[in-house]
Protein backbone atom coordinates (compact mmCIF):
# COMPACT_ATOMS: atom_id res chain seq x y z
CA UNK A 1 0.00 0.00 0.00
CA UNK A 2 1.35 3.46 -1.35
CA UNK A 3 -1.23 5.96 -0.29
CA UNK A 4 1.50 8.61 0.29
CA UNK A 5 3.88 8.31 -2.57
CA UNK A 6 5.35 12.04 -3.40
CA UNK A 7 4.11 13.23 -0.69
CA UNK A 8 5.63 15.42 2.80
CA UNK A 9 4.99 14.56 6.01
CA UNK A 10 6.77 16.34 9.18
CA UNK A 11 6.97 13.99 11.99
CA UNK A 12 7.98 15.35 15.31
CA UNK A 13 9.17 13.44 18.50
CA UNK A 14 10.50 11.14 15.90
CA UNK A 15 13.16 9.73 17.45
CA UNK A 16 11.08 6.69 19.36
CA UNK A 17 8.02 5.81 20.53
CA UNK A 18 5.07 6.63 18.53
CA UNK A 19 6.56 8.94 16.88
CA UNK A 20 9.34 6.73 15.43
CA UNK A 21 6.66 4.21 14.20
CA UNK A 22 4.63 6.90 12.47
CA UNK A 23 7.81 8.09 10.56
CA UNK A 24 8.49 4.53 9.72
CA UNK A 25 4.51 4.01 8.72
CA UNK A 26 4.87 6.75 5.98
CA UNK A 27 8.04 5.39 4.80
CA UNK A 28 6.32 1.95 4.07
CA UNK A 29 3.78 3.64 2.11
CA UNK A 30 6.18 5.63 -0.24
CA UNK A 31 5.95 9.28 1.55
CA UNK A 32 9.35 11.55 1.70
CA UNK A 33 9.22 12.05 5.81
CA UNK A 34 11.05 14.92 8.49
CA UNK A 35 12.04 13.45 11.30
CA UNK A 36 12.17 16.24 14.03
CA UNK A 37 13.41 15.61 17.77
CA UNK A 38 15.00 17.30 20.41
CA UNK A 39 17.31 14.24 21.19
CA UNK A 40 19.98 14.34 18.47
CA UNK A 41 21.82 11.28 19.06
CA UNK A 42 18.87 9.40 19.22
CA UNK A 43 16.99 10.70 16.16
CA UNK A 44 20.48 10.02 14.35
CA UNK A 45 19.92 6.51 15.30
CA UNK A 46 16.73 6.07 14.68
CA UNK A 47 16.88 7.07 11.37
CA UNK A 48 20.25 5.44 10.72
CA UNK A 49 18.44 2.03 8.87
CA UNK A 50 16.06 3.97 7.18
CA UNK A 51 15.66 5.41 3.34
CA UNK A 52 18.26 8.04 3.50
CA UNK A 53 17.06 9.48 0.43
CA UNK A 54 13.43 9.58 1.50
CA UNK A 55 14.14 10.78 4.89
CA UNK A 56 15.59 14.25 6.47
CA UNK A 57 16.82 14.68 10.35
CA UNK A 58 16.30 17.78 12.32
CA UNK A 59 17.03 18.27 15.78
CA UNK A 60 15.03 20.91 17.60
CA UNK A 61 12.58 21.75 20.70
CA UNK A 62 9.25 22.30 18.95
CA UNK A 63 8.98 24.48 22.85
CA UNK A 64 10.61 26.91 20.50
CA UNK A 65 8.90 28.88 17.89
CA UNK A 66 12.47 29.23 15.95
CA UNK A 67 12.47 25.09 15.47
CA UNK A 68 8.81 24.97 14.14
CA UNK A 69 9.77 27.52 10.90
CA UNK A 70 13.31 25.97 10.87
CA UNK A 71 12.18 22.63 10.44
CA UNK A 72 8.94 23.38 7.79
CA UNK A 73 11.70 25.26 6.10
CA UNK A 74 14.18 22.99 5.31
CA UNK A 75 10.62 20.12 4.99
CA UNK A 76 9.63 22.84 1.50
CA UNK A 77 13.55 23.41 0.50
CA UNK A 78 14.32 19.38 1.00
CA UNK A 79 11.48 17.97 -0.75
CA UNK A 80 9.94 20.67 -2.45
CA UNK A 81 6.25 20.77 -0.92
CA UNK A 82 5.17 19.42 2.24
CA UNK A 83 1.77 17.67 2.91
CA UNK A 84 1.62 16.53 6.01
CA UNK A 85 2.45 17.33 9.57
CA UNK A 86 2.22 15.11 12.75
CA UNK A 87 2.50 16.76 15.51
CA UNK A 88 3.56 14.19 18.28
CA UNK A 89 5.83 15.20 20.46
CA UNK A 90 5.40 14.92 24.40
CA UNK A 91 6.30 15.46 27.96
CA UNK A 92 4.70 14.27 30.99
CA UNK A 93 4.86 15.03 34.74
CA UNK A 94 3.55 13.11 37.33
CA UNK A 95 1.52 14.85 40.34
CA UNK A 96 -2.12 16.57 40.89
CA UNK A 97 -2.30 20.23 41.39
CA UNK A 98 -0.73 20.44 44.43
CA UNK A 99 2.40 18.26 43.29
CA UNK A 100 3.15 20.07 40.47
CA UNK A 101 5.52 22.17 40.47
CA UNK A 102 4.92 25.92 38.61
CA UNK A 103 7.83 24.56 36.14
CA UNK A 104 6.95 21.05 35.81
CA UNK A 105 3.42 23.00 34.33
CA UNK A 106 5.00 25.28 32.22
CA UNK A 107 7.30 23.31 30.52
CA UNK A 108 4.19 20.17 29.98
CA UNK A 109 2.14 22.99 28.04
CA UNK A 110 5.36 24.53 26.48
CA UNK A 111 5.81 21.26 24.82
CA UNK A 112 2.48 20.00 24.26
CA UNK A 113 0.44 22.87 23.59
CA UNK A 114 2.47 25.34 22.72
CA UNK A 115 4.64 23.02 20.39
CA UNK A 116 1.71 22.23 18.56
CA UNK A 117 1.01 25.60 17.91
CA UNK A 118 3.92 26.41 16.95
CA UNK A 119 4.53 23.78 14.52
CA UNK A 120 1.22 23.92 12.71
CA UNK A 121 0.95 27.77 12.57
CA UNK A 122 4.17 27.54 10.91
CA UNK A 123 3.43 24.47 8.46
CA UNK A 124 -0.24 25.83 7.59
CA UNK A 125 0.70 27.98 4.70
CA UNK A 126 2.37 25.41 3.47
CA UNK A 127 -0.33 22.64 3.85
CA UNK A 128 -2.74 24.98 2.52
CA UNK A 129 -0.56 24.88 -0.94
CA UNK A 130 -1.05 21.26 -0.98
CA UNK A 131 -4.35 20.96 0.69
CA UNK A 132 -3.00 18.61 3.36
CA UNK A 133 -3.22 17.66 6.82
CA UNK A 134 -2.36 17.61 10.34
CA UNK A 135 -2.92 14.89 12.76
CA UNK A 136 -2.20 15.32 16.39
CA UNK A 137 -1.28 13.15 18.96
CA UNK A 138 -3.69 13.81 21.94
CA UNK A 139 -4.81 11.22 24.67
CA UNK A 140 -7.58 9.51 26.50
CA UNK A 141 -6.64 12.36 28.99
CA UNK A 142 -7.75 14.82 26.96
CA UNK A 143 -11.08 13.43 26.77
CA UNK A 144 -11.73 12.70 30.44
CA UNK A 145 -10.10 12.86 33.60
CA UNK A 146 -6.97 10.98 34.83
CA UNK A 147 -5.45 10.86 38.42
CA UNK A 148 -2.19 12.06 39.23
CA UNK A 149 -1.19 13.73 36.51
CA UNK A 150 -2.41 17.18 36.15
CA UNK A 151 -0.38 18.87 33.82
CA UNK A 152 -0.61 16.42 31.06
CA UNK A 153 -4.23 15.62 31.35
CA UNK A 154 -4.71 19.99 30.95
CA UNK A 155 -2.09 19.62 27.79
CA UNK A 156 -4.12 17.14 26.33
CA UNK A 157 -7.51 18.61 26.85
CA UNK A 158 -6.28 21.62 25.14
CA UNK A 159 -4.99 19.63 22.45
CA UNK A 160 -7.86 17.95 21.84
CA UNK A 161 -9.97 21.25 21.58
CA UNK A 162 -7.44 22.76 19.44
CA UNK A 163 -7.97 20.28 16.83
CA UNK A 164 -11.47 21.16 17.02
CA UNK A 165 -11.20 24.72 16.86
CA UNK A 166 -8.20 24.17 13.84
CA UNK A 167 -10.31 22.08 11.35
CA UNK A 168 -13.29 24.43 11.75
CA UNK A 169 -11.12 27.42 10.28
CA UNK A 170 -8.90 25.60 8.00
CA UNK A 171 -11.67 24.05 6.40
CA UNK A 172 -12.65 26.74 3.86
CA UNK A 173 -8.65 26.05 2.78
CA UNK A 174 -9.12 22.42 2.71
CA UNK A 175 -6.93 21.43 5.53
CA UNK A 176 -7.95 18.95 7.64
CA UNK A 177 -7.34 18.86 11.06
CA UNK A 178 -7.83 15.46 13.62
CA UNK A 179 -6.45 13.64 16.24
CA UNK A 180 -5.65 10.20 17.60
CA UNK A 181 -6.22 9.41 21.00
CA UNK A 182 -4.44 7.04 22.82
CA UNK A 183 -4.88 5.21 26.20
CA UNK A 184 -2.09 2.90 28.10
CA UNK A 185 0.81 2.73 24.89
CA UNK A 186 3.91 0.83 25.37
CA UNK A 187 6.91 3.66 25.08
CA UNK A 188 9.57 5.02 26.68
CA UNK A 189 7.12 7.25 28.49
CA UNK A 190 5.35 4.75 29.87
CA UNK A 191 8.49 2.05 30.69
CA UNK A 192 7.66 2.48 34.70
CA UNK A 193 3.72 1.70 33.96
CA UNK A 194 4.95 -1.09 32.27
CA UNK A 195 7.46 -2.64 34.78
CA UNK A 196 4.58 -2.99 37.01
CA UNK A 197 2.79 -6.04 36.61
CA UNK A 198 -0.51 -5.02 39.02
CA UNK A 199 -0.75 -1.43 37.15
CA UNK A 200 -1.00 -2.97 33.82
CA UNK A 201 -3.13 -5.45 35.11
CA UNK A 202 -5.87 -3.23 36.34
CA UNK A 203 -5.66 -1.61 32.34
CA UNK A 204 -6.23 -4.66 30.84
CA UNK A 205 -9.45 -5.49 32.69
CA UNK A 206 -10.91 -1.92 31.73
CA UNK A 207 -9.61 -2.89 27.59
CA UNK A 208 -12.22 -4.76 26.02
CA UNK A 209 -9.91 -5.91 23.38
CA UNK A 210 -7.49 -6.62 26.54
CA UNK A 211 -4.03 -5.31 25.65
CA UNK A 212 -2.57 -1.66 25.74
CA UNK A 213 -2.08 -0.18 22.50
CA UNK A 214 1.53 -0.36 20.80
CA UNK A 215 3.11 2.28 18.66
CA UNK A 216 2.87 0.27 15.31
CA UNK A 217 -1.38 0.44 15.94
CA UNK A 218 -1.62 4.06 16.90
CA UNK A 219 0.62 5.31 13.99
CA UNK A 220 -1.80 2.60 11.82
CA UNK A 221 -4.39 4.59 12.85
CA UNK A 222 -2.18 8.47 11.75
CA UNK A 223 -1.38 7.01 8.90
CA UNK A 224 -5.51 6.86 7.57
CA UNK A 225 -6.23 10.17 9.04
CA UNK A 226 -3.84 11.47 7.06
CA UNK A 227 -4.49 9.54 4.07
CA UNK A 228 -7.39 10.78 0.96
CA UNK A 229 -9.25 7.21 2.81
CA UNK A 230 -9.68 10.04 5.44
CA UNK A 231 -10.74 12.68 2.99
CA UNK A 232 -14.08 13.31 4.60
CA UNK A 233 -12.80 13.48 8.32
CA UNK A 234 -12.20 16.44 10.04
CA UNK A 235 -12.24 17.97 13.59
CA UNK A 236 -12.21 14.18 14.96
CA UNK A 237 -10.52 12.53 18.37
CA UNK A 238 -9.94 9.22 17.34
CA UNK A 239 -9.50 7.16 20.88
CA UNK A 240 -6.85 4.57 19.49
CA UNK A 241 -7.31 2.52 23.25
CA UNK A 242 -8.32 -0.96 23.11
CA UNK A 243 -12.03 0.21 23.96
CA UNK A 244 -10.96 1.60 27.22
CA UNK A 245 -13.17 5.31 26.80
CA UNK A 246 -16.45 2.29 25.09
CA UNK A 247 -16.35 0.97 28.53
CA UNK A 248 -16.05 3.86 30.60
CA UNK A 249 -13.04 2.56 31.98
CA UNK A 250 -15.30 -0.04 33.88
CA UNK A 251 -14.11 -3.64 34.45
CA UNK A 252 -15.97 -6.73 32.94
CA UNK A 253 -18.90 -8.02 35.69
Amino acid sequence: MTRFNDKTVLVTGAASGIGLATARRFLDEGARVVMLDIDGAKLEEAAAGLPQDRVLVHVGDTADKATASAAVKAAVERFGALHILVNNAGVAAEGDILKTSEEDFDRVLAVNVAGYFHMAKAAMPELVKTRGSIVMTSSVSGLGGDWNMFAYNTSKGAVSNMVRAMAMDAAKDGVRVNAVNPSFTKTGMTEDMVADPELVAKFRERMPLGAPADPEGVAAAMAFLASDDARLITGVNLPVDAGLMASNGQPPQ
